[in-house]
């Protein structure tokens, strides 16, 4: 004898090669939403990195703003509400990101528990897959205006191009 049978709940034997069939059928399907986690962590990288950059900006305006009077300390005024603008929508979208990433987490989890304990929450699992499709959709989507924000901020002024003209035409003279 090889060792110990394997008993399920009500006493009959548990065939434990259709067992090993059914935790890998399990894997392959939280495989899907595993790759989904690596790829809403690496738009999560994306975020960070991106908000780390935005916080900097609005460092650097800080002592700029301090020592500037009239026209030039409005402008940077108006930059610094921007970027903090920007940090808002940032910063919701990575938490938007994260929830969605929280109830893929959450899809795995139960894809293994229903399975392990027969319990019937296929409802639940798409429920929460659905929630975590939203969520992700609205995290892409407030990210998407932040980087419209930045795009439309990021303007050279008029004067700093006029003043470039005069630079060429001077030395055009020479």
């Amino acid at each position: 004898m090889l060792g110990p049978v394997p008993l399920g709940r009500d006493g009959h034997v548990i065939d434990t090669t259709d067992s090993a069939t059914a935790i890998a059928r399990i894997i392959q399907l939280a495989v899907a939403p595993v790759f989904l986690l690596a790829g809403v962590g690496a738009f999560l990288n994306v975020c960070a990195s991106r908000l780390a950059r935005i916080v900097d900006r609005g460092r650097a305006l800080e002592p700029m703003i301090l020592a500037s009077r009239g026209d030039e300390h409005d402008r940077l005024i108006r930059e610094l509400r921007i970027v903090d603008r920007r940090m808002r929508l940032v910063s919701t979208a990575i938490t938007a990101t994260v929830a969605s990433a929280v109830l893929v987490c959450a899809v795995v989890v139960l894809l293994f528990a229903a399975s392990l304990t027969n319990l019937h929450v296929g409802t639940a699992i798409a429920l929460l897959f659905i929630g975590s499709m939203v969520t992700l959709a609205a995290g892409l989507s407030i990210f998407l205006i932040e980087t419209r924000v930045a795009a439309r901020a990021i303007r050279v002024r008029k004067t700093l191009l006029a003043h470039e003209v005069e630079v060429d035409e001077a030395a055009g003279d020479e």
